[in-house]
């Protein structure tokens, strides 16, 4: 593709900010989390103002209500809407973003009848993983979720020219011819990069086959975004990856060679987070990198034990792991984070005698040695013929 073709694919991407106030503050936004009586409600409010928080908004109000089913025209219906719409204008808002995901024509309504800009859940996500998106892999990826995503809902920034109709009584007109040029220049687009993305994913593929002839036992850590994964992984492989206290801080897959004592050398990843409702366009455009967990020999899947929606946040991981084909593959529970949840690091055995849950804090490195320890058990395991495989654990945390 051309410069000038990708340049006007990245001008349809950034086409939706035509809707924004301009006197509006871009750093602030209006929250709507409705209740539609679904279990964990306010962790998922909490989790919203988190999500809004990485993704650049400083300043922030929820706007709450009960509902018994979305509306199909706003979702919120319109006496909520008017009450959005002044939350909006005290906080003089450029933003309303919906914890929840919105067809096009609600996004549509919604946009008009606020005069602002309005995302859903999937796009705050897309906008955060771009964001944070530092690689030429992981930059392609969500480029490629962000246009598969766009190309369902592109009629969205081209209403002013759908409206334009020939003369003589056709039908046809500029409208229409703009928006097939648009989608047939986004399906090249696309195309082109899941070429670039299969070639990454080739490369990996001969990289593990190498791990593979070396009998080198490959654990990929998986988890909830913010569980402490980084932080894990860069107290065990003594690496310096990136970590934050924020959703989604690190995208890219990183690999380090590590060695534990009983099992020798160990091929150790760390995986992007996972996260409740992760749009199906960003699990299959990063399926090259994640990868690297359909792959393992062994799931450290680690669990922020501090968290109250622990058990929720970990059975949210289990299904995406599911989505992507991992879910047969033997995991370890690892309770992070015990220093703020003020439980005693400790290994714990199931009824055959066989580590299931280990307890740690990554930042102090408590129980860290006995975490090594499990991870040695599990690779003699891999190598006992007909010996029964580490259970995936119960999601009753």
């Amino acid at each position: 593709m051309s410069p000038a073709r990708a340049g006007s694919v990245a001008s349809l991407l950034d086409n939706t900010a035509a809707t924004e106030r301009s006197a509006a503050d871009p750093a602030a936004a209006v929250l709507v989390c409705l209740d539609f009586g679904d279990d964990g409600y306010e962790e998922g409010v909490a989790e919203i103002a988190r999500l809004a928080s990485s993704a650049g908004a400083r300043r922030s109000q929820v706007v709450r209500g009960k509902r018994d089913r979305p509306d199909p025209k706003l979702y919120a219906g319109s006496g909520k809407v008017e009450e959005i719409g002044l939350a909006a204008d005290g906080l003089n808002a450029a933003t309303v973003i919906f914890n929840h995901i919105l067809s096009p024509a609600q996004q549509r309504n919604l946009e008009k009848a606020l005069g602002r800009k309005v995302l859903d859940r999937t796009e705050l996500i897309l906008r955060i993983f771009a964001q944070r998106a530092k690689t030429s892999e992981g930059k392609l990826q969500v480029e490629l979720a962000q246009l598969e995503h766009l190309s369902t809902r592109l009629v969205r920034g081209w209403t002013h020219l759908e409206r334009q109709r020939g003369g003589l009584g056709k039908t046809g007109g500029p409208g229409e011819k703009q928006i097939e040029l648009d989608r047939r220049m986004i399906a090249t687009r696309v195309r082109m990069l899941k070429g670039k993305l299969e070639q990454f994913r080739h490369r990996r593929g001969v990289q593990r086959r190498a791990r593979s002839r070396r009998d080198v036992l490959s654990v990929s850590l998986v988890g909830y975004t913010n569980a402490g994964k980084s932080t894990l992984f860069n107290a065990l492989a003594h690496a310096k990856a990136y970590e934050a206290d924020k959703l989604f801080a690190t995208l890219d897959t990183t690999t380090r060679r590590i060695y534990v004592p009983e099992a020798g050398q160990v091929v150790l990843s760390d995986t992007v987070g996972f996260i409740r409702d992760l749009p199906h366009s960003l699990v299959a455009a990063f399926r090259a990198t994640l990868e690297e967990t359909v792959r393992a020999d062994l799931l450290l899947h680690v669990v922020d034990s501090a968290s109250p929606g622990r058990a929720r946040e970990a059975e949210d991981v289990n299904q995406v792991l599911a989505e992507i084909g991992a879910d047969s593959i033997p995991q370890l529970v690892v309770w992070n984070k015990t220093d703020s949840s003020r439980l005693e690091p400790a290994a714990e055995r199931d009824e055959y005698g066989r580590i299931c849950r280990v307890l740690v804090s990554a930042r102090t490195g408590a129980g860290l040695a006995g975490l090594r320890g499990a991870i040695a058990e599990a690779a003699r395991l891999r190598t006992q013929p007909g010996h029964p495989p580490i259970p995936s654990p119960e999601l009753t945390l």
